[in-house]
């Protein structure tokens, strides 16, 4: 009788373990861990620039760039002119379904961690569903700020009639130069080094 009810105690502990151990990814509430934050929304945002930071002077004939006002993918408010305030923004116009896009995001990637500190890329995207930019930019490791475009009131406001674009602007508004069509991650790379000083 003992003996039985020792089996049955190390029985139900085992369960109790295995239930235990299922739950493991659930607070001490019984909720669920909370999600992974949304790509390119507020989490990608940047911090304050680096003191020190020494940058080119825009020319002084450079017209402005549109200080557009967007939603990021998370929903969250952006104005580009708070981003380009203190420090150089490259803007990556793109669409999920555009194959040259996808050929050259990785390179951009690459390039935006390689200059987080000293300039702020932003994608802006439009005709595009939800879903698919969220694979896109998880796809490509995207790791800045996405700013969605529904009606293309953004890219025409940057005269973007197709993607992939990329617009280059100096801190304080300056528009410094276009790329209809894209631009190689190379020659991205060279223009912000001439760009950024130190």
């Amino acid at each position: 009788m003992t003996r039985g009810y020792g089996v049955r105690a190390v029985a139900a502990v085992l369960a109790l373990s295995a239930v235990l151990a299922s739950t493991a990814c659930t607070d001490e509430g019984g909720a669920p861990a909370p999600a992974a934050p949304v790509a390119g929304g507020a989490a990608a945002l940047p911090g304050p620039a680096p003191a020190g930071l020494a940058l080119r002077p825009a020319p002084s004939g450079a017209p402005g760039a549109p200080a557009v006002t967007g939603t990021l993918t998370d929903g969250s408010p952006v104005t580009l002119a708070d981003l380009w305030a203190d420090r150089p923004v490259v803007l990556v116009f793109f669409s999920s379904w555009c194959t040259a896009c996808a050929q050259r995001q990785d390179a951009l990637s690459e390039l935006a961690r390689t200059h987080r500190d000293s300039v702020v890329f932003v994608g802006v995207v439009t005709e595009d569903e939800e879903q698919d930019v969220q694979r896109f930019l998880r796809e490509h490791r995207v790791e800045y700020p996405v700013v969605v475009d529904p009606d293309g009131a953004i890219w025409r406001s940057y005269a973007v009639r197709e993607p992939p674009a990329v617009a280059l602007v100096a801190k304080g508004g300056a528009l410094l130069r276009g790329w209809p069509g894209g631009i190689d991650a190379g020659a991205l790379d060279r223009a912000l080094r001439e760009l950024v000083l130190a």
